[in-house]
């Protein structure tokens, strides 16, 4: 293409997308002296969901000099998450676990904690502009170019050496490139708000995230995120049909579901309800690849699986590091193998949440969470993987994932 007489700028990476992958990937480069620019399509702070962190995402806020910065914003500690049906209830302590490494993280308001990052990967080094669409891509000429919008309908081209899309559920590479395929997971929507809590009780922990399976349907479950001021994040999370099936605007079918869980009806009993419902459907996504000539995918602009284990933010900060050490080779012209070095070690770990994700939904591993009788190893085992921990194969449940929840699943059948 031809961009004579058009307003260029050119930089050694192009970030699509300032949430947490983009904005760890930009702090890591900038580390290594590379000119990063990173283009935003809103405005922050603005709202997202995804709030519950797992202590394996630390080490990469570590990596990018961003702990601090976390550290000091006073969100809420998480050690460990809950489980709740019927009458039934089990917790993990992350602090519990067989792998190595953090085992604490925080909640967070994302809306704040997107925002903390991106500014602090500004004030690393990296450009950070808000407001700026990507709307077109030219992968055929020397360097990757990407026309971009700006808030007055003015565009110009980034000719960047490298692009690393972080974009979300905005996908705007796979969009732009048609590289998306089918998920193998049903379309499944959630609905969710905040709310001001005041929860009481006495037996709540607040430093957990609390994950309600449906008193009729297993593949229906709630998450209760609390915050550190009091307020909760609050959603349900079903196949689309089964949320069709309720009446009346988003409030309306989250709060008649909230009162179809009596233990969770009494937990938010005197709620504040005080932000509108939103609704989300559909956002299981894959791609035919995660890189090709001059790009790479990171976070849920590749693939997000499902919300159940909140391991959406670890596998964006995963896939960040995972590029940010191969760009830079990429640039100095040294022969790299983003298959092998960026998409495989990256996949090992989303199969392993995958497996988990499967398990729930087909009902196995709520048997195995809540069966009366869990050897402590094996629940270890687990807790690190709960925690994050899907690339350690130190771990049988991460070295051999889906033989070894196969033969437990059907050894908690079988009693």
């Amino acid at each position: 293409m031809d961009y004579r007489g058009q307003n260029i700028a050119r930089v050694d990476v192009l970030v699509i997308g300032a949430g947490p992958a983009g904005s760890v990937a930009s702090a890591l480069l900038r580390q290594q002296g590379l000119q990063v620019l990173v283009i935003e399509r809103e405005q922050f702070p603005r709202f997202s969901i995804g709030e519950s962190l797992l202590p394996q995402s630390m080490e990469y806020l570590e990596q990018a000099g961003m702990l601090e910065v976390v550290n000091a914003a006073g969100f809420q500690v998480k050690d460990g998450a809950a489980f709740a049906r019927g009458a039934q209830y089990t917790a993990f302590d992350f602090r519990d676990k067989f792998s190595d490494g953090w085992s604490t993280t925080y909640q967070v308001p994302r809306a704040r904690f997107d925002h903390i990052l991106a500014l602090e990967a500004q004030r690393q080094g990296a450009e950070l502009r808000f407001r700026q669409e990507a709307i077109a891509v030219d992968l055929d000429g020397a360097r990757p170019c990407v026309t971009v919008k700006d808030p007055n309908g003015e565009k110009y081209v980034v000719a960047a050496g490298f692009i690393l899309d972080a974009s979300g559920f905005g996908r705007v590479l796979p969009r732009l490139l048609r590289l998306e395929k089918p998920s193998r997971f049903p379309v499944r929507g959630a609905i969710f708000t905040h709310v001001e809590d005041h929860i009481t009780a006495a037996d709540f922990d607040r430093n957990k995230i609390r994950v309600t399976v449906h008193a009729d349907h297993d593949d229906v479950w709630y998450w209760l995120i609390p915050f550190s001021d009091g307020r909760s994040s609050l959603g349900v999370v079903a196949e689309r049909d089964f949320l069709a099936g309720y009446e009346g605007t988003a409030m309306d079918r989250l709060r008649t579901l909230i009162d179809e869980q009596p233990a969770l009806r009494a937990l938010l009993s005197q709620a504040r309800w005080d932000t509108p419902a939103r609704q989300i459907v559909g956002y299981a996504s894959d791609v035919q690849s995660l890189w090709g000539k001059g790009y790479a995918l990171l976070g849920n602009a590749g693939e997000f699986l499902d919300p159940i284990f909140s391991s959406g933010v670890t596998i964006a900060f995963k896939s960040a590091a995972l590029a940010a050490a191969v760009v830079p080779r990429y640039l100095r012209g040294e022969a790299v193998d983003w298959e092998g070095d960026f998409a495989t070690p990256l996949k090992r770990g989303v199969d392993t949440f995958r497996a988990f994700v499967e398990s729930w939904y087909r009902g196995g591993f709520q048997r195995i969470i809540f069966h009366p009788r869990q050897p402590q190893e094996i629940r270890r085992m687990i807790s690190a993987i709960l925690a994050g921990y899907a690339w350690d194969e130190a771990n049988p449940y991460v070295r051999d994932t889906g033989r070894r929840l196969a033969a437990l699943e059907e050894l908690c059948y079988q009693e």
